[in-house]
């Protein structure tokens, strides 16, 4: 069974989605403050953390800041205020792997938590695929889930990888939005959502340059290319 934190200072809101969790087959426990839920995830009894960014004293960002400064790979489901794009672009950028825009059902919350799981259980038999993946400096080693960029090593968070490898994979060609959506966050692409968007602008910085630059090329209107060259 796997076990969902859940980080939200409404204790009510926390009660009812424990209660829901429970009925759909998860172990769910609800904290109510950033810096029990830091402890909590990094205590390494869950499966995966959903946080609450409005949050008094700690907030949301800085609870995973904190959780990803300890090189936690848990995945990480943020709650943001709907229409807030600058706390999304935030959680994305220091390595949420979702977010789900407040108020949502707790249906569409178990559905994306199962997406997120279902990606991580995907990662996980990936590793059986031997060997590396290679685009020009670039190197991917699936079963490691490593990626090397002009010989160096390149820390990514598990979406960030997805997304490369993705690409990688298909090098040379254009991937949409649409694919990337479905085969690296495990969900149908949202309308207006601009989580690829950020998670490949970080991939560009990590790799040392921004759209110019970068083996990672926007084809406007349709996704992303990876430079084979």
């Amino acid at each position: 069974m796997t076990r969902v934190l859940l980080v939200d200072d409404d204790i009510e809101l926390g009660e009812m989605l424990t209660e829901y969790l429970e009925r759909e087959g998860f172990g769910a426990t609800a904290v109510s403050d950033g810096e029990t839920g830091v402890a909590e995830a990094l205590s390494g009894e869950y499966g995966i953390v959903v946080l609450d960014v409005m949050m008094p004293r700690m907030n949301g960002i800085e609870a995973l800041r904190r959780i990803r400064a300890r090189d936690s790979r848990i995945p990480v489901l943020m709650l943001t205020a709907r229409g807030d794009d600058v706390d999304r672009i935030i959680g994305l950028e220091l390595g949420a792997d979702d977010y789900v825009p407040k108020p949502c059902t707790p249906r569409e919350l178990v559905a994306r938590i199962r997406a997120i799981l279902r990606r991580a259980r995907l990662e996980e038999s990936s590793s059986s695929s031997s060997g590396s993946l290679t685009a020009g400096p670039l190197t991917i080693w699936p079963e490691k889930r490593g990626v090397e960029w002009d010989g160096l090593p390149l820390d990514l968070t598990s979406t960030e990888f997805n997304l490369l490898e993705v690409l990688v994979r298909n090098a040379g060609r254009v991937v949409s939005k649409k694919e990337l959506s479905e085969q690296a966050l495990g969900r149908p692409l949202a309308r207006y959502d601009r989580s690829i968007d950020v998670h490949l602008s970080s991939i560009r910085h990590k790799l040392g340059g921004g759209e110019g630059r970068s083996p990672i090329q926007t084809v406007r209107g349709i996704g992303y290319q990876f430079l084979k060259e």
